[in-house]
């Protein structure tokens, strides 16, 4: 579970988020909806630990991010899996030693058990038969997937996705919305998204956060998002 209160971020004395709080819990999908510059990526950068708040504070498990010490904030990011809005693969290695990548730089298991653990993440996501491939030789949809293996490959207890489907066509944008799903339920992980794709919103939004402006305007489910009376959700709604 991670928890946020009270969050408070300026940039040059413009305040970007107004206080925000909200509980994201493990084990389900905790999406972050909102328009272009509503503050979804400052607020998911002060939760990660990128930015610091001015105010306020982020707890994971109990951990605030911002209070650790070094050694307790090392251990904590191996802790964390991140997919980026563009994948971020490394263009001049090939699939298995893009996953293979974090388990070297942070993992005590051997080369082998190494190697194990990553081909298990690209069988997982459906990529086992792609590991000799370069990233160039994937379609985005792939990429994507390959960067979700490297993401799981630590069993982080948390995942944090930025836009996971900008790009991709809506066939390979649901393949990762359950791809995405399945891992949190199957490993109770405490899955943050970032997204304003209304697919995604409706079909793996368990707990929805809406933010305008900078502020947390409405939370729910994807069940009860379309009754929702908050007018800026409505509005977002209309035009998503």
């Amino acid at each position: 579970m991670i928890t946020i209160t009270d969050i408070h971020k300026n940039f040059e004395h413009q305040e970007i988020l107004h206080g925000i709080s909200a509980t994201f819990d493990a084990g389900k999908t905790n999406l972050v909806i909102g328009r272009s510059g509503s503050g979804k990526t400052v607020l998911l950068r002060c939760i990660v630990g990128l930015l610091t708040p001015e105010r306020g504070e982020v707890l994971f498990d109990g951990r605030d991010i911002h209070h650790l010490t070094k050694r307790e904030t090392t251990f904590l990011r191996q802790e964390i899996g991140m997919l980026f809005q563009g994948a971020a693969l490394f263009d001049s290695m090939d699939v298995l030693h893009n996953v293979l990548f974090p388990l070297e730089m942070f993992s005590s298991k051997t080369y082998q058990e190494q190697l194990q653990r990553a081909r298990f993440c690209l069988d997982r996501v459906g990529l086992s038969d792609a590991e000799s491939k370069m990233p160039s030789e994937l379609s985005g949809g792939m990429q994507k997937r390959v960067a979700i293996a490297r993401a799981i490959a630590l069993e982080p207890r948390y995942l944090f996705c930025d836009e996971p489907n900008s790009g991709l066509d809506p066939i390979s944008s649901r393949i990762i919305d359950r791809l995405i799903s399945d891992i949190t339920h199957e490993y109770s992980i405490t899955t943050i998204v970032n997204t304003h794709d209304m697919g995604s919103v409706r079909g793996i939004g368990e707990q929805i956060l809406f933010i305008h402006e900078g502020r947390a305007e409405w939370t729910g489910t994807s069940h009860n998002i379309n009754q929702a009376s908050n007018p800026h959700l409505r509005e977002f709604l209309k035009h998503a």
